[in-house]
Protein backbone atom coordinates (compact mmCIF):
# COMPACT_ATOMS: atom_id res chain seq x y z
CA UNK A 1 0.00 0.00 0.00
CA UNK A 2 1.42 3.89 -1.33
CA UNK A 3 1.41 6.57 1.30
CA UNK A 4 2.89 9.94 1.98
CA UNK A 5 4.67 9.70 4.84
CA UNK A 6 7.49 7.13 5.01
CA UNK A 7 8.08 4.73 7.80
CA UNK A 8 11.14 4.59 9.42
CA UNK A 9 12.52 1.33 7.54
CA UNK A 10 11.59 2.51 3.93
CA UNK A 11 14.17 5.66 4.17
CA UNK A 12 17.71 5.94 3.44
CA UNK A 13 18.45 7.01 7.69
CA UNK A 14 16.42 4.44 9.10
CA UNK A 15 18.11 1.66 6.81
CA UNK A 16 21.42 2.78 7.62
CA UNK A 17 20.99 2.29 11.16
CA UNK A 18 19.26 -0.78 10.91
CA UNK A 19 22.13 -1.90 8.98
CA UNK A 20 25.06 -0.82 11.58
CA UNK A 21 22.47 -2.23 14.17
CA UNK A 22 22.98 -6.02 12.40
CA UNK A 23 19.03 -6.29 12.16
CA UNK A 24 19.15 -6.62 8.73
CA UNK A 25 22.31 -6.95 6.04
CA UNK A 26 22.95 -4.97 2.67
CA UNK A 27 22.12 -8.44 0.74
CA UNK A 28 18.74 -8.52 2.41
CA UNK A 29 17.84 -4.64 2.16
CA UNK A 30 18.56 -5.31 -1.59
CA UNK A 31 16.62 -8.46 -2.08
CA UNK A 32 13.65 -6.63 -0.43
CA UNK A 33 13.82 -3.58 -3.16
CA UNK A 34 13.96 -6.69 -6.22
CA UNK A 35 10.70 -8.11 -4.62
CA UNK A 36 9.16 -5.07 -5.12
CA UNK A 37 10.64 -4.55 -8.72
CA UNK A 38 8.49 -8.07 -8.84
CA UNK A 39 5.43 -6.95 -7.52
CA UNK A 40 5.27 -3.42 -9.31
CA UNK A 41 7.82 -3.25 -12.54
CA UNK A 42 5.32 -4.85 -14.84
CA UNK A 43 3.10 -2.59 -14.31
CA UNK A 44 4.49 0.04 -13.51
CA UNK A 45 7.35 0.02 -16.17
CA UNK A 46 10.00 2.52 -13.80
CA UNK A 47 13.19 1.14 -15.22
CA UNK A 48 15.21 1.06 -18.31
CA UNK A 49 17.91 -1.53 -17.18
CA UNK A 50 18.11 -3.38 -13.86
CA UNK A 51 21.44 -5.11 -13.09
CA UNK A 52 20.65 -7.64 -10.37
CA UNK A 53 23.71 -9.83 -10.89
CA UNK A 54 26.41 -6.77 -10.08
CA UNK A 55 24.01 -4.84 -7.42
CA UNK A 56 23.87 -8.23 -5.55
CA UNK A 57 27.83 -8.61 -5.81
CA UNK A 58 28.18 -5.24 -4.89
CA UNK A 59 25.61 -5.82 -1.55
CA UNK A 60 27.51 -8.85 -0.58
CA UNK A 61 30.88 -6.76 -0.97
CA UNK A 62 29.40 -3.83 1.36
CA UNK A 63 28.33 -6.78 3.91
CA UNK A 64 31.61 -7.67 4.48
CA UNK A 65 33.50 -3.95 4.27
CA UNK A 66 30.61 -3.57 7.33
CA UNK A 67 32.15 -6.78 8.99
CA UNK A 68 35.70 -5.61 8.60
CA UNK A 69 34.93 -2.19 10.28
CA UNK A 70 34.89 -0.36 7.03
CA UNK A 71 31.91 1.77 7.09
CA UNK A 72 31.65 4.09 4.09
CA UNK A 73 28.80 6.10 5.65
CA UNK A 74 25.39 6.97 5.86
CA UNK A 75 24.77 5.68 1.70
CA UNK A 76 26.79 2.42 2.47
CA UNK A 77 25.05 -0.58 1.18
CA UNK A 78 21.38 1.74 -0.21
CA UNK A 79 19.80 0.50 -3.07
CA UNK A 80 19.66 3.63 -5.76
CA UNK A 81 18.15 4.18 -9.31
CA UNK A 82 19.70 6.54 -11.86
CA UNK A 83 18.17 8.53 -14.41
CA UNK A 84 18.97 7.62 -17.96
CA UNK A 85 20.49 10.97 -19.20
CA UNK A 86 23.53 10.17 -16.49
CA UNK A 87 26.27 7.99 -17.68
CA UNK A 88 26.44 4.79 -15.48
CA UNK A 89 29.41 2.06 -16.31
CA UNK A 90 28.20 -0.74 -17.72
CA UNK A 91 25.18 0.78 -18.92
CA UNK A 92 23.84 2.44 -22.11
CA UNK A 93 22.91 6.11 -21.87
CA UNK A 94 20.13 6.17 -23.75
CA UNK A 95 17.78 9.53 -22.53
CA UNK A 96 14.56 7.71 -24.21
CA UNK A 97 16.18 7.57 -27.44
CA UNK A 98 15.37 4.46 -30.05
CA UNK A 99 19.20 5.63 -31.86
CA UNK A 100 20.90 6.09 -28.80
CA UNK A 101 19.51 2.70 -26.68
CA UNK A 102 21.71 1.19 -29.64
CA UNK A 103 24.85 2.94 -28.53
CA UNK A 104 27.66 0.93 -26.83
CA UNK A 105 27.64 0.67 -23.06
CA UNK A 106 29.34 3.65 -20.92
CA UNK A 107 33.02 2.74 -19.54
CA UNK A 108 33.03 5.37 -17.00
CA UNK A 109 30.32 6.91 -14.07
CA UNK A 110 29.61 10.61 -14.46
CA UNK A 111 31.05 12.38 -11.27
CA UNK A 112 26.98 12.05 -9.81
CA UNK A 113 27.83 8.10 -10.23
CA UNK A 114 30.50 7.94 -9.11
CA UNK A 115 30.62 9.80 -5.76
CA UNK A 116 27.34 7.75 -4.93
CA UNK A 117 29.64 4.52 -5.59
CA UNK A 118 32.61 6.15 -3.27
CA UNK A 119 29.99 6.87 -0.66
CA UNK A 120 28.87 2.76 -0.53
CA UNK A 121 25.60 3.08 -2.71
CA UNK A 122 24.44 0.08 -4.42
CA UNK A 123 23.45 1.27 -8.06
CA UNK A 124 20.32 -0.85 -8.80
CA UNK A 125 19.65 0.58 -12.42
CA UNK A 126 18.80 3.11 -14.79
CA UNK A 127 15.20 4.65 -14.59
CA UNK A 128 13.03 5.91 -17.47
CA UNK A 129 13.20 9.29 -18.60
CA UNK A 130 11.19 11.10 -21.46
CA UNK A 131 12.56 11.59 -24.22
CA UNK A 132 15.84 13.95 -23.89
CA UNK A 133 14.50 14.80 -20.95
CA UNK A 134 11.80 17.33 -22.31
CA UNK A 135 8.03 16.69 -22.64
CA UNK A 136 6.49 13.19 -24.74
CA UNK A 137 4.58 10.96 -22.27
CA UNK A 138 6.60 8.39 -21.13
CA UNK A 139 5.98 4.37 -21.02
CA UNK A 140 5.95 4.83 -16.71
CA UNK A 141 3.01 4.96 -15.11
CA UNK A 142 1.93 6.41 -11.68
CA UNK A 143 1.64 3.63 -9.44
CA UNK A 144 -1.20 5.64 -7.11
CA UNK A 145 -3.62 5.28 -10.53
CA UNK A 146 -2.37 3.60 -13.53
CA UNK A 147 -4.17 5.58 -15.36
CA UNK A 148 -2.11 9.01 -14.59
CA UNK A 149 0.76 10.10 -15.38
CA UNK A 150 3.60 10.00 -13.01
CA UNK A 151 5.31 13.07 -14.61
CA UNK A 152 7.98 13.93 -15.95
CA UNK A 153 10.61 13.87 -17.22
CA UNK A 154 12.25 11.90 -13.74
CA UNK A 155 9.24 9.64 -14.52
CA UNK A 156 10.88 6.35 -13.52
CA UNK A 157 12.95 7.54 -10.87
CA UNK A 158 10.08 9.07 -8.56
CA UNK A 159 7.82 6.12 -9.24
CA UNK A 160 10.67 3.41 -8.53
CA UNK A 161 11.28 5.34 -4.89
CA UNK A 162 7.08 5.65 -4.11
CA UNK A 163 6.77 1.96 -4.78
CA UNK A 164 10.16 1.10 -2.46
CA UNK A 165 11.83 -0.71 -5.68
CA UNK A 166 14.78 1.81 -4.89
CA UNK A 167 15.13 3.67 -1.33
CA UNK A 168 16.00 6.72 -3.70
CA UNK A 169 16.88 7.91 -7.06
CA UNK A 170 18.25 10.49 -9.13
CA UNK A 171 16.29 13.18 -11.23
CA UNK A 172 16.96 15.89 -13.35
CA UNK A 173 15.20 19.35 -13.89
CA UNK A 174 15.25 21.80 -16.70
CA UNK A 175 11.38 22.98 -15.92
CA UNK A 176 9.92 20.84 -13.19
CA UNK A 177 11.14 17.49 -14.23
CA UNK A 178 12.57 16.70 -10.36
CA UNK A 179 9.48 18.67 -8.23
CA UNK A 180 6.18 17.59 -10.69
CA UNK A 181 6.84 13.54 -10.94
CA UNK A 182 7.65 13.33 -7.13
CA UNK A 183 4.64 15.33 -6.00
CA UNK A 184 2.45 13.08 -8.49
CA UNK A 185 3.95 10.04 -7.30
CA UNK A 186 3.65 11.08 -2.99
CA UNK A 187 7.33 11.03 -2.50
CA UNK A 188 9.81 14.36 -1.46
CA UNK A 189 12.91 15.70 -3.77
CA UNK A 190 15.01 18.75 -4.06
CA UNK A 191 16.19 20.89 -6.91
CA UNK A 192 19.32 22.31 -5.70
CA UNK A 193 20.42 25.68 -6.32
CA UNK A 194 22.00 26.01 -9.84
CA UNK A 195 25.57 24.58 -10.32
CA UNK A 196 25.67 22.94 -6.92
CA UNK A 197 25.71 19.62 -8.66
CA UNK A 198 27.63 18.70 -11.27
CA UNK A 199 26.71 18.26 -15.01
CA UNK A 200 29.33 16.29 -16.69
CA UNK A 201 28.58 13.41 -17.83
CA UNK A 202 24.74 14.34 -18.21
CA UNK A 203 23.26 14.84 -21.12
CA UNK A 204 22.02 18.24 -21.57
CA UNK A 205 19.13 20.11 -21.92
CA UNK A 206 19.77 23.42 -21.77
CA UNK A 207 22.87 25.25 -20.06
CA UNK A 208 21.41 27.83 -18.10
CA UNK A 209 18.39 25.61 -16.83
CA UNK A 210 19.65 22.00 -16.22
CA UNK A 211 19.73 21.15 -12.40
CA UNK A 212 20.73 17.26 -11.64
CA UNK A 213 18.83 16.79 -7.67
CA UNK A 214 17.90 13.53 -5.42
CA UNK A 215 14.16 12.14 -5.11
CA UNK A 216 13.38 10.32 -1.86
CA UNK A 217 11.21 9.33 0.60
CA UNK A 218 11.52 12.06 2.80
CA UNK A 219 13.87 15.11 3.64
CA UNK A 220 16.19 14.02 6.03
CA UNK A 221 17.28 11.35 3.42
CA UNK A 222 17.83 14.57 0.65
CA UNK A 223 19.95 15.76 2.95
CA UNK A 224 21.94 12.44 3.02
CA UNK A 225 22.61 12.42 -0.99
CA UNK A 226 22.97 15.86 -1.28
CA UNK A 227 25.61 16.25 0.70
CA UNK A 228 27.08 12.86 -1.31
CA UNK A 229 26.78 14.57 -4.70
CA UNK A 230 26.81 18.25 -4.29
CA UNK A 231 30.43 19.75 -6.14
CA UNK A 232 33.29 19.89 -3.83
CA UNK A 233 33.29 23.48 -5.02
CA UNK A 234 30.54 24.25 -2.62
CA UNK A 235 31.28 25.13 0.42
CA UNK A 236 29.65 23.76 4.00
CA UNK A 237 27.51 20.47 4.56
CA UNK A 238 23.89 20.53 5.04
CA UNK A 239 22.93 19.89 8.40
CA UNK A 240 19.34 18.20 10.58
CA UNK A 241 16.25 19.78 10.88
CA UNK A 242 15.72 23.99 12.34
CA UNK A 243 15.56 23.99 16.14
CA UNK A 244 13.42 27.09 15.76
CA UNK A 245 10.27 27.37 13.20
CA UNK A 246 11.34 29.01 9.90
CA UNK A 247 9.44 32.39 9.16
CA UNK A 248 8.07 31.56 5.64
CA UNK A 249 7.05 33.95 2.75
CA UNK A 250 3.54 33.18 0.93
CA UNK A 251 3.77 33.96 -2.49
CA UNK A 252 0.90 34.20 -4.88
CA UNK A 253 0.73 36.00 -8.54
CA UNK A 254 1.31 33.42 -10.90
CA UNK A 255 1.24 30.52 -8.29
CA UNK A 256 -2.34 31.27 -7.52
CA UNK A 257 -3.31 31.76 -10.83
CA UNK A 258 -2.48 28.59 -12.15
CA UNK A 259 -3.36 26.17 -9.04
CA UNK A 260 -6.13 24.54 -9.43
CA UNK A 261 -8.79 24.51 -6.33
CA UNK A 262 -6.77 20.96 -5.14
CA UNK A 263 -3.18 22.68 -5.19
CA UNK A 264 -4.21 25.85 -3.55
CA UNK A 265 -6.58 24.07 -1.19
CA UNK A 266 -3.42 22.23 -0.20
CA UNK A 267 -1.16 25.09 0.08
CA UNK A 268 -3.64 26.84 2.60
CA UNK A 269 -3.99 23.64 4.84
CA UNK A 270 -0.53 23.36 4.90
CA UNK A 271 0.35 27.07 6.26
CA UNK A 272 -2.50 26.53 8.71
CA UNK A 273 -0.45 22.93 9.79
CA UNK A 274 2.76 25.44 10.24
CA UNK A 275 1.59 28.43 11.30
CA UNK A 276 -0.32 26.46 14.50
CA UNK A 277 3.26 24.94 14.85
CA UNK A 278 4.57 27.97 15.52
CA UNK A 279 6.29 29.39 12.12
CA UNK A 280 5.50 32.63 11.25
CA UNK A 281 3.86 33.40 7.22
CA UNK A 282 4.02 36.34 5.93
CA UNK A 283 2.51 37.27 2.52
CA UNK A 284 5.48 38.19 -0.17
CA UNK A 285 5.05 39.94 -3.02
CA UNK A 286 7.22 38.80 -6.24
CA UNK A 287 9.05 40.93 -8.54
CA UNK A 288 7.40 43.19 -10.44
CA UNK A 289 8.29 41.03 -13.59
CA UNK A 290 8.00 37.89 -12.29
CA UNK A 291 4.61 36.87 -14.62
CA UNK A 292 6.60 36.61 -17.77
CA UNK A 293 9.18 33.74 -16.30
CA UNK A 294 7.41 31.29 -17.87
CA UNK A 295 7.83 32.88 -21.51
CA UNK A 296 11.16 33.79 -20.98
CA UNK A 297 11.80 30.34 -19.83
CA UNK A 298 10.32 28.43 -22.68
CA UNK A 299 12.63 31.08 -24.76
CA UNK A 300 15.56 29.82 -23.26
CA UNK A 301 14.86 26.38 -22.98
CA UNK A 302 14.37 25.67 -26.59
CA UNK A 303 17.15 27.85 -28.03
CA UNK A 304 19.54 25.70 -25.60
CA UNK A 305 17.77 22.78 -26.30
CA UNK A 306 18.08 23.16 -30.49
CA UNK A 307 21.91 24.01 -29.35
CA UNK A 308 22.19 20.61 -27.62
CA UNK A 309 20.43 18.48 -30.28
CA UNK A 310 20.89 20.52 -33.77
CA UNK A 311 23.66 17.82 -35.37
CA UNK A 312 21.68 14.97 -33.76
CA UNK A 313 18.37 16.49 -35.47
CA UNK A 314 19.71 16.98 -38.81
CA UNK A 315 20.86 13.76 -39.03
CA UNK A 316 17.83 11.85 -37.44
CA UNK A 317 14.78 14.10 -37.41
CA UNK A 318 12.40 10.76 -36.86
CA UNK A 319 14.29 9.87 -33.78
CA UNK A 320 12.93 12.79 -32.00
CA UNK A 321 8.75 12.56 -30.15
CA UNK A 322 6.55 15.31 -31.23
CA UNK A 323 6.86 17.46 -28.44
CA UNK A 324 10.75 17.50 -28.11
CA UNK A 325 10.69 17.82 -32.06
CA UNK A 326 8.44 21.03 -31.48
CA UNK A 327 10.55 22.34 -29.00
CA UNK A 328 13.48 22.24 -31.15
CA UNK A 329 12.00 23.47 -33.42
CA UNK A 330 10.72 27.11 -32.36
CA UNK A 331 14.58 26.99 -30.33
CA UNK A 332 15.79 27.21 -33.91
CA UNK A 333 12.83 29.74 -35.43
CA UNK A 334 13.88 32.04 -32.03
CA UNK A 335 15.78 35.07 -33.02
CA UNK A 336 19.34 35.67 -30.90
CA UNK A 337 17.94 38.58 -30.17
CA UNK A 338 15.12 37.51 -28.24
CA UNK A 339 17.35 34.77 -26.76
CA UNK A 340 19.96 37.11 -25.41
CA UNK A 341 16.51 39.54 -24.13
CA UNK A 342 15.41 36.30 -22.37
CA UNK A 343 18.96 35.47 -20.80
CA UNK A 344 19.56 39.64 -19.73
CA UNK A 345 15.78 38.97 -18.23
CA UNK A 346 17.02 35.99 -16.15
CA UNK A 347 19.80 38.36 -14.86
CA UNK A 348 17.78 40.70 -13.25
CA UNK A 349 14.80 38.63 -12.01
CA UNK A 350 17.53 36.56 -10.27
CA UNK A 351 18.84 39.78 -8.77
CA UNK A 352 15.33 40.78 -8.02
CA UNK A 353 13.91 37.99 -6.55
CA UNK A 354 16.41 38.07 -3.89
CA UNK A 355 14.50 40.81 -1.93
CA UNK A 356 11.56 37.70 -1.57
CA UNK A 357 13.95 36.47 1.59
CA UNK A 358 14.24 39.74 3.16
CA UNK A 359 11.83 39.09 5.97
CA UNK A 360 11.55 35.34 5.48
CA UNK A 361 14.08 32.01 5.60
CA UNK A 362 11.87 30.60 2.67
CA UNK A 363 9.15 30.70 0.61
CA UNK A 364 6.10 28.68 -0.03
CA UNK A 365 3.64 27.78 -3.12
CA UNK A 366 2.14 24.81 -4.85
CA UNK A 367 4.62 22.21 -5.63
CA UNK A 368 2.36 21.14 -8.98
CA UNK A 369 -0.38 23.29 -10.68
CA UNK A 370 -2.63 20.10 -9.57
CA UNK A 371 -2.85 16.31 -9.33
CA UNK A 372 -1.46 14.14 -11.62
CA UNK A 373 -3.40 14.74 -14.71
CA UNK A 374 -4.03 11.38 -17.27
CA UNK A 375 -1.19 9.70 -19.06
CA UNK A 376 -1.48 12.05 -22.41
CA UNK A 377 0.57 14.48 -20.48
CA UNK A 378 3.43 14.78 -18.28
CA UNK A 379 1.61 17.81 -16.77
CA UNK A 380 2.06 21.06 -16.15
CA UNK A 381 5.85 22.66 -15.02
CA UNK A 382 4.28 26.16 -14.24
CA UNK A 383 4.68 26.04 -10.42
CA UNK A 384 8.76 24.72 -11.01
CA UNK A 385 9.70 27.06 -14.15
CA UNK A 386 10.59 30.23 -12.31
CA UNK A 387 12.73 28.56 -10.19
CA UNK A 388 14.65 26.38 -12.23
CA UNK A 389 14.59 29.79 -14.27
CA UNK A 390 16.45 31.49 -11.40
CA UNK A 391 18.26 28.64 -10.24
CA UNK A 392 16.50 29.29 -6.32
CA UNK A 393 16.57 25.79 -4.26
CA UNK A 394 13.37 23.92 -3.96
CA UNK A 395 12.06 21.31 -2.01
CA UNK A 396 8.75 19.29 -2.43
CA UNK A 397 7.07 17.75 0.60
CA UNK A 398 4.05 15.84 0.21
CA UNK A 399 1.25 16.86 2.16
CA UNK A 400 -2.20 15.16 1.73
CA UNK A 401 -4.53 13.33 -1.22
CA UNK A 402 -7.09 14.43 -3.36
CA UNK A 403 -10.90 12.99 -2.50
CA UNK A 404 -9.75 10.61 -5.31
CA UNK A 405 -6.69 9.59 -4.21
CA UNK A 406 -4.07 11.43 -5.54
CA UNK A 407 -1.04 12.53 -3.59
CA UNK A 408 -0.16 16.52 -3.23
CA UNK A 409 2.92 18.76 -1.93
CA UNK A 410 3.55 22.00 -1.59
CA UNK A 411 6.83 23.63 -2.36
CA UNK A 412 9.51 25.37 -0.10
CA UNK A 413 11.95 27.85 -2.36
CA UNK A 414 15.20 28.80 -0.40
CA UNK A 415 17.81 32.01 -1.04
CA UNK A 416 20.25 31.27 -4.14
CA UNK A 417 23.18 29.01 -2.52
CA UNK A 418 21.18 28.86 0.38
CA UNK A 419 20.43 25.17 0.08
CA UNK A 420 21.10 24.49 4.29
CA UNK A 421 18.60 27.04 5.15
CA UNK A 422 15.97 25.66 3.18
CA UNK A 423 16.40 21.77 4.19
CA UNK A 424 16.68 22.46 7.51
CA UNK A 425 13.28 23.86 7.38
CA UNK A 426 11.91 21.59 5.28
CA UNK A 427 12.84 18.48 7.64
CA UNK A 428 10.96 20.86 10.67
CA UNK A 429 8.11 21.85 7.99
CA UNK A 430 7.59 17.76 6.84
CA UNK A 431 8.00 17.01 10.91
CA UNK A 432 4.44 18.84 11.30
CA UNK A 433 2.70 17.81 8.08
CA UNK A 434 3.78 14.39 9.04
CA UNK A 435 2.09 14.79 12.63
CA UNK A 436 -0.87 17.10 11.42
CA UNK A 437 -1.49 13.65 8.73
CA UNK A 438 -1.14 11.03 11.86
CA UNK A 439 -4.02 12.75 13.87
CA UNK A 440 -7.38 10.99 13.92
Amino acid sequence: MLHLFAELDETIHGCAAALRAKTITCVELLDRCLACVDQWESSVHAWVSIDRETARQTACERDRELADGHDRGPLHGIPLGIKDIFDVAGHVTAAGSRAWAAHEPRVNDCPVVSKLRTAGAIILGKTVTTQFACFDPPLTRNPWNMNHTPGGSSSGSAAAVATGMCLAAIGSQTGGSITRPSTYCGIASCKPSFGTVSLRGVVAVAEHLDHPGPMARCVTDLVILLNVIRDTSYAGSIGSAADIPPRIGWIHGLFDKQADDDAAAAVTSAVEVLSTAGATIVDVPLPHDFDSVLEHHGIIMSVEAAQTHCDNFAADPDDYSPAVRDLIERGIATSQARYMAALDHRQRLCRGIDNCFMDVDILICPATTGPAPDRSTTGSPAMNSPFSYTGLPTVSVPTQCTANGLPLAVQLVGRIRDDSTLLESAIWCESQLAAANREP
